[in-house]
């Protein structure tokens, strides 16, 4: 892979750790109070916000941070924001995450899917025995 690819990927990373680290970094020392899954949710985007700076200096082994963010948003937006969309249903809050999930373009704009592709969906699984 080249390194002017690399470094896209590492942009990449480098988009989805600061913005967690921004965004949800703030929350964590109050998460013990947040409800259930409001808490739940914050854990895992500060642990997917590490694994990205991990991401920054082995951008092709946590390649599957990267099509992680990419699989969650998309389906968000397909399941949840287009069908309030078309119904008419978008409240600020929801326009205010599909505003911040669309921003996943820039995430699928770096990832070497071709990559995906040979390494992971038309390569043989691993043994099971």
């Amino acid at each position: 892979m080249s390194v002017a690819r690399l470094n896209l990927m590492r942009a990449g990373y480098l988009l989805m750790a600061a913005g967690l680290v921004v965004v949800k970094w703030p929350h964590l020392p109050e998460a013990h109070t947040m409800p259930l899954y409001e808490g739940v949710t914050l854990c895992l985007l500060v642990a997917v916000s590490l694994l990205a700076m991990l991401g920054l200096r082995h951008p092709v082994a946590l390649l599957p941070v990267l099509v992680f963010e990419s699989v969650w948003k998309l389906l968000w937006l397909a399941v949840v924001a287009l069908p309030r969309a078309v119904s008419g249903d978008l409240d600020d809050a929801a326009t205010d995450v599909m505003v911040n999930c669309s921003l996943v373009v820039l995430i699928i704009a770096v990832v070497p899917w071709g990559h995906v592709w040979r390494t992971w969906l038309s390569a043989p699984g691993d043994r099971w025995r």
